[in-house]
């Protein structure tokens, strides 16, 4: 999500060594009463993007915070889900757009499997919306407009940022944006391998928390 250079860690899991932590953490007392608001199907929109816009717009004015963040999932080759939270930068009539470097795991993923699967939390409003869909690259020029105006660094950190490989170590991708920037000292042109995705909604749920829940979904066609 950093607009930025970002450094990930990546941990193999030895499940033997996780007695510890399910002996001292009990979550099952863990709960929450919902009673902020109510949901029917008469209070939405008939066009589930627009009651989408409608709940963004409400979330931003309530202070959410990162109320633009959603969790991404994508499923790879071996039929594995794998999901990551990624910032939302614009709703237009087609759907959700995002963008990303194409050789990441989600693209390499989105390459085989066009399709993923949204999630949208906001808990100080105690909403929550999903959405699945069909994902399409945009159109090079679209693509070009947003990366210009993206930070300089971050614009660096595009070529920089071999996404989803192994860094050596911190250096190393400090030494890769030195040669970026003293290659592109002034303009930085948008990279081959980022760029944009819309996921076109085949079906978007809206869930607002009450004590017994209370959930609206709405199917698209066409």
């Amino acid at each position: 999500m950093p607009e930025s250079l970002s450094c990930i860690g990546l941990f193999l899991i030895n499940h033997d060594k996780n007695q510890y932590i399910m002996d001292t953490l009990d979550l099952h007392g863990i709960r929450k009463d919902y009673s902020k608001q109510t949901l029917s199907e008469k209070e939405c929109d008939g066009s589930p993007l627009v009651q989408f816009e409608r709940w963004l717009d409400e979330a931003m004015k309530a202070q959410v915070n990162e109320p633009t963040a959603m969790n991404v999932a994508t499923v790879d080759a071996e039929g594995r889900p794998n999901a990551r939270m990624v910032l939302l930068k614009e709703i237009n009539p087609h759907g959700f757009v995002f963008f990303s470097n194409y050789h990441s795991r989600k693209g390499r993923a989105l390459d085989i499997h066009p399709f993923a699967a949204l999630t949208f939390f906001w808990p100080e409003l105690e909403r929550q919306v999903r959405v699945e869909g069909i994902v399409k690259k945009l159109p090079a020029a679209e693509s070009d407009v947003y990366f210009d105006s993206r930070p300089y660094t971050s614009r660096i950190g595009a070529w920089a940022s071999h996404q989803s490989e192994v860094l050596g170590s911190k250096s190393e991708l400090v030494a890769r944006a030195a040669m970026v920037g003293a290659k592109y000292p002034l303009h930085v042109p948008r990279p081959p391998h980022w760029g944009g995705y819309v996921i076109e909604p085949e079906r978007v749920e809206f869930w607002q928390g009450r004590p017994v829940g209370c959930m609206t979904a709405s199917n698209i066609a066409g």
